[in-house]
């Protein structure tokens, strides 16, 4: 029985790896064989991300903690104290269902907890209130994001920038799949991979945002994406999508900095030039390169159609998010609105998460 499971293992392996695949019309796995001065992309590199993306959450805990945490009570950001609520079973069983409560659940819950209506609406308010993640902890979670794309970014713009085939992506085809791969290159490939999947890892415990279903599906489509094009050794095209996508990313987690700092007019500029970097990124730059230079430059197989398929589903998100974006810069600049960013968390920014005082019991 456990030579016939072996035996199984290996066929779906297999057939899984089948160079028909993974690669082009006419080229095969030995073809990616490499020597003592040429190196390829193997598939099992990429088991390095489950280690690096434990290294990069326990980086980012290090960092919060010795340099977000210290820099942000330098800068005076501080946590406004939220009255507590007394403990009351009926409405916390309430509230646990996380129903927004209509005018006949709020009498409801009045007659069985023998409070009156506003004393239930408080209570209610306040509690969310407790649960609504600490100004330090969103600025501690934006320091992190904020450092990790601004390096991202300048480091692959030194990787690629004198890379002919970023000048012209018709090379990225040259000899493929024979393409050997630098170190740094690799490196930071696998770094990406790591990195996401530490988002993805840590999304159920950061601030939840109104994006929260997008930003999975966004992570999950970024990490089978970067898989893919390591182990099919796409990584010239790979290297500048992962570039276009940190160009607008570190000037969003800015702007929340500046937000959470109370530094409205620098934050109001900031977004307003991360939506104008975002769209020529995502919806003029991004499909140039992927549906031009790479659907139509590019000879399809099983890998690149899925590949294709992704792209489309980021490139939705793309879309999403900027008539989101571009809702709030046209509220910026023609209204004078003080909204919130479209893409920012679900709770209150800096200014509004204490309760009224008014309110009090």
């Amino acid at each position: 029985a456990l030579c016939a499971t072996t035996l199984t293992r290996m066929g779906l392996s297999a057939w899984f790896w089948h160079h028909e695949y993974w690669l082009p019309p006419g080229a095969t796995w030995e073809d990616m064989k490499g020597s003592a001065d040429r190196h390829y992309p193997q598939p099992q590199d990429i088991l390095l991300c489950v280690p690096g993306a434990l290294l990069c959450i326990a980086v980012r805990l290090i960092f919060e903690r010795t340099i977000a945490v210290p820099v942000g009570r330098r800068l005076d950001v501080r946590d406004k104290p939220r009255p507590k609520v007394h403990p009351n079973a009926t409405l916390e069983s309430f509230y646990a269902q996380g129903r927004t409560p209509k005018e006949e659940d709020l009498l409801s819950l009045a007659k069985q907890s023998d409070l009156p209506v506003k004393r239930v609406q408080t209570w209610l308010r306040r509690r969310r209130a407790q649960d609504r993640p600490r100004l330090m902890k969103k600025f501690c979670e934006c320091s992190w994001r904020f450092t990790f794309y601004l390096t991202s970014f300048f480091s692959g713009l030194a990787l690629l920038y004198d890379k002919p085939w970023v000048w012209d992506p018709t090379l990225c085809w040259l000899s493929y799949p024979q393409q050997p791969l630098p170190p740094a290159l690799g490196w930071f490939y696998l770094l990406e991979l790591s990195f996401y999947c530490s988002l993805l890892a840590t999304l159920p415990f950061d601030v939840k945002r109104k994006d929260f279903k997008e930003q999975i599906i966004h992570h999950t489509a970024t990490i089978v994406l970067i898989s893919v094009s390591y182990c099919a050794n796409l990584l010239r095209f790979g290297a500048m999508v992962i570039v276009l996508h940190d160009a607008s990313d570190y000037i969003l987690e800015l702007a929340k900095l500046l937000l959470y700092l109370r530094w409205h007019r620098l934050c109001d500029a900031a977004f307003v030039a991360f939506a104008l970097v975002f769209v020529s990124s995502r919806l003029l730059l991004f499909p140039l390169l992927t549906y031009y230079y790479f659907v139509s430059k590019f000879q399809l197989f099983l890998i690149s159609f899925l590949v294709s398929l992704f792209l489309l589903v980021l490139q939705l998100l793309h879309i999403f998010w900027s008539y989101l974006i571009l809702q709030m810069v046209f509220s910026i600049l023609l209204r004078g609105e003080k909204r919130k960013d479209a893409r920012s968390d679900t709770e209150e920014s800096a200014g509004s998460e204490a309760e009224d005082p008014a309110e009090s019991q």
